[in-house]
């Protein structure tokens, strides 16, 4: 397989090079004949190395608007994913408590509606965060860390309770074990 320095580059990814070098040169960066021999370069070019070459020696240029626009919708997204997975696994358990609702008669007060908003109260609060007028995707970001870090020492305890029950088993086995054999002999 090729390397991506390898690859075929398209009009697009040439004319979207000789504006950045247009930028650098605009900035002071490059000279008139430095302009000329880079921009004559980036529309010949025919791979991604060849393009990456013209560039090398220039900063980073910062990003376009439609860029951050692209950004911002790409993290929306992701963080979107990340949301619909956590309320997926409340509504499981909310799916489970009205079942056994529904099962013991259904009588009486719809319980079940606190396993809901449990689910409900975080997500609707992060999709305001979300795609209300100010997005706050760090605030969510760190509420949904904050909860994965808050899960995976639980998790890890019941790993090291379950460690040390088997190794309580294994002792007690091999305590009743020798026992057996010292008792043979």
């Amino acid at each position: 397989m090729a390397g991506s320095d390898d690859l075929r580059v398209s009009d697009e990814q040439r004319e979207r090079a000789a504006a950045d070098i247009r930028e650098h040169y605009a900035a002071g960066r490059l000279t008139d004949d430095e302009l000329s021999e880079r921009v004559q370069a980036a529309y010949s070019a025919r791979t991604e190395g060849e393009l990456k070459a013209l560039t090398a020696d220039l900063p980073r240029l910062p990003a376009t608007r439609a860029e951050q626009k692209a950004e911002i919708a790409q993290r929306r997204r992701d963080l979107q994913r990340r949301l619909l997975q956590e309320a997926g696994g409340g509504s499981g358990a909310f799916l489970v408590c009205t079942a056994i609702w529904v099962a013991s008669g259904a009588s009486g007060f719809f319980w079940p509606i606190f396993v809901a908003l449990a689910v409900l109260i975080p997500l609707v609060r992060n999709g305001w965060r979300l795609y209300g007028p100010a997005p706050e995707f760090d605030a969510i970001e760190r509420e949904l860390e904050t909860r994965r870090r808050r899960d995976r020492p639980r998790h890890q305890s019941e790993a090291d309770v379950h460690g040390d029950v088997r190794g309580q088993i294994q002792e007690r086995r091999a305590a009743r074990d020798s026992r057996r054999h010292g008792g043979h002999r």
